[in-house]
């Protein structure tokens, strides 16, 4: 099926229509039939996928061993395992009608921090599946009501005879509709009912609410109005005068979202008390109850929060409020997750972009939303909160539970949002004229830039340069160090072989007390002679017990020769021995430099060398005028490296 006949399908599958009798005999087959707005989304969203995390190291020091549910509706909401659970239980305590089903869902976090992505998701979810709403002559109700409110009077006979338990029932039919059943006599059998899918394109179920003007706001954006225009053809009260446009009477067995709900007068705000509570709220006019049966999700920041929280008349409705907050994502990881997700959405997606760089903002990202930890590094505690072990790296740094418990329940609601930072990343992809790509140098320069326009206060500030310029930059100048280093020493290949071969060798002869004569130059090495041109190799790499080190060095060597017939291992294919070469080589970074650096080369090797290169950093996902950036700041910052 092509996407237009599917349209089309889907169009004419939305508007099945059938009698009031087919209806409830449909009712007593099918549950899902008069399910619920709660139990609808809850389908939607479907069974979890349960993980245990004691399978993945990371995920085990992240969630302490413990079984987590991930559902897979939520899977683009990186870092956001605790948020979309708490919105689930919700959905799932309210399906079983417990107190959640008169309460508002209420989303609390910083800007740019994935409420209203969460609600839009939400909006989607609600679409899956459809509503039966009633129908009497061309005139479908225009509060989409369900036909189940004609029996508000008779749920006792409702269970007896179609086995529908009265929750499901509504207290009260519409205006709309009684005045229609008035018109037909008390003859139910002249409506019809009509299957249609929540639409937020039709806002058939779904509606979203904005607080306007705080003069000139009134109930009416939630409620409806009277329509000045029907006043010639009916009276000021009639039902059919009124004009249901208000949110509650477009989400009625759907979903109404109300963003920045606490920016709105507490008097527009009222209706949504006796909606919650009574599901039913009066209009402007003397028409009747209005009934609602749907969800109402709100949303706004922390400020707005606190200052409705702190306002005693509230209390009332401070009551019928679910929260949950959203923050920021703390876990680097996760963050990269996101940021690759808005690449993947844009032109971008095919822009060269060299390693490191979204690892870095993450980071950055990541840094400014935590709380600084006593006694350790912020740098540390990230890493923590990633789920890395720092045990042998950094003695200071402290379970993650401990940083947890020190930070309180609102780190994350602070900090560089998700928002700015892909700004930011924009700005580093088009920073330079001539090439459409991002690297971590244009990175840390743009980042300085921007947290200086925005005007922090000094403390902030502060911070935030202090992060950028020293723990970032730092930590990027030994990783750029190490990737020219790798691509340089890959054009070194057999010099470092031999270092490693001549390292058996001594090694071999001082674990066996043998003297060693040099083939090449007869001269021969007694054992201090021996420990002293292993030391040359061991001690640039640290190494703390040299003795170990050497056995373990020469035992891996003579098993490899045995399986492979006698051939010598390759200097890197063993990682210990193989970091001990890269430092011996490293020692002196000044034999590098004339092969990276793009000036003249005095000879044709090193004008060779240079090329190969070149060749492995672009191997490494570097272009050529990223690789000529790279180098030139690592040769300006190399001094302060130590």
């Amino acid at each position: 099926m092509n996407i237009l006949e599917k349209i089309k399908t889907n169009y004419s599958a939305s508007m099945n229509e059938m009698t009031v009798a087919a209806y409830l005999e449909e009712c007593k087959k099918n549950p899902k039939v008069y399910a619920k707005p709660a139990e609808r989304i809850l389908d939607a969203i479907g069974e979890p996928e349960m993980l245990d995390t004691r399978q993945d190291p990371v995920l085990s020091r992240i969630f302490s061993n413990k079984k987590i549910k991930v559902y897979p509706a939520f899977k683009d909401f990186y870092g956001m395992e605790s948020t979309v659970e708490q919105i689930v239980s919700y959905f799932r305590h309210s399906a079983q009608g417990l107190e959640e089903k008169k309460q508002i869902l209420y989303l609390m976090g910083p800007v740019g921090g994935g409420k209203s992505s969460l609600a839009e998701k939400l909006k989607h979810l609600m679409q899956q599946h459809p509503i039966y709403v009633l129908k009497a002559g061309e005139e479908i109700s225009p509060v989409f009501e369900s036909p189940l409110g004609l029996f508000a009077d008779y749920t006792e006979e409702l269970e007896e005879e179609y086995n529908i338990p009265s929750r499901y029932v509504p207290g009260c039919m519409s205006p709309w509709a009684s005045k229609r059943l008035r018109e037909f006599g008390g003859d139910i059998n002249r409506f019809k009912v009509i299957m249609l899918f929540p639409s937020i394109q039709e806002q058939i179920a779904i509606s979203k609410t904005e607080p306007g003007d705080e003069n000139n706001q009134d109930i009416s954006t939630l409620v409806g109005k009277v329509d000045i225009r029907k006043l010639a053809e009916y009276q000021q009260s009639d039902p059919d005068a009124y004009s249901y446009t208000g949110g509650l009477c477009l989400a009625n067995q759907g979903l109404l979202e109300f963003v920045e709900m606490f920016k709105a007068p507490i008097k527009v705000l009222n209706p949504l008390l006796t909606a919650t509570q009574e599901k039913n709220y009066k209009g402007t006019e003397p028409i009747g109850a209005i009934p609602f049966d749907g969800i109402i999700l709100a949303h706004s920041n922390e400020s707005e929060w606190a200052k409705f929280l702190n306002d005693k008349k509230n209390e009332a409705f401070l009551d019928r409020i679910y929260k949950v907050q959203v923050p920021y994502c703390l876990r680097v990881s996760e963050e990269i997750k996101i940021y690759e997700k808005l690449i993947k959405e844009s032109s971008l997606k095919e822009a060269p972009c060299a390693p490191k760089t979204i690892e870095l903002l993450a980071e950055f990202s990541v840094m400014s939303r935590l709380k600084e930890p006593e006694n350790s590094t912020i740098y540390s505690k990230m890493r923590v909160y990633n789920g890395e072990t720092l045990r042998e790296t950094d003695p200071n740094a402290k379970s993650i539970q401990e940083y947890r418990d020190d930070a309180g329940i609102n780190e994350g609601m602070q900090g560089i949002s998700t928002r700015f930072a892909f700004k930011i990343l924009s700005r580093v992809f088009n920073f330079d004229s001539e090439e459409i790509a991002a690297n971590p140098v244009h990175l840390l320069y743009v980042l300085e830039q921007e947290v200086i326009k925005m005007m922090l206060p000094p403390e902030t500030e502060t911070k935030y340069l202090h992060l950028i310029k020293s723990v970032l930059a730092s930590k990027y100048a030994e990783f750029i160090s190490d990737e020219i280093q790798k691509a340089y020493i890959e054009s070194y290949s057999s010099y470092g072989q031999n270092i490693f071969e001549k390292y058996v060798i001594y090694a071999d002869h001082w674990m066996q007390n043998n003297d060693y004569r040099d083939p090449d130059s007869g001269e021969i090495f007694d054992r201090s002679i021996l420990n002293a041109e292993l030391e040359k190799i061991e001690k640039p790499a640290g190494i703390a017990n040299p003795k170990d080190f050497r056995a373990e060095v020469t035992n891996f060597t003579l098993r490899y020769k045995a399986n492979h017939g006698g051939e010598s291992p390759r200097w890197d294919s063993y990682e210990k021995i193989k970091n001990v070469i890269e430092k011996k080589i490293f020692t002196n970074t000044e034999d590098l430099l004339p092969v990276v650096s793009f000036n003249a080369k005095s000879n044709e090797e090193d004008e060779k060398k240079h090329r190969d290169f070149t060749r492995r950093m672009k191997d490494r996902g570097y272009t050529d005028k990223q690789i000529r950036i790279l180098v030139d700041w690592f040769m300006r910052v190399r001094k302060t490296m130590g």
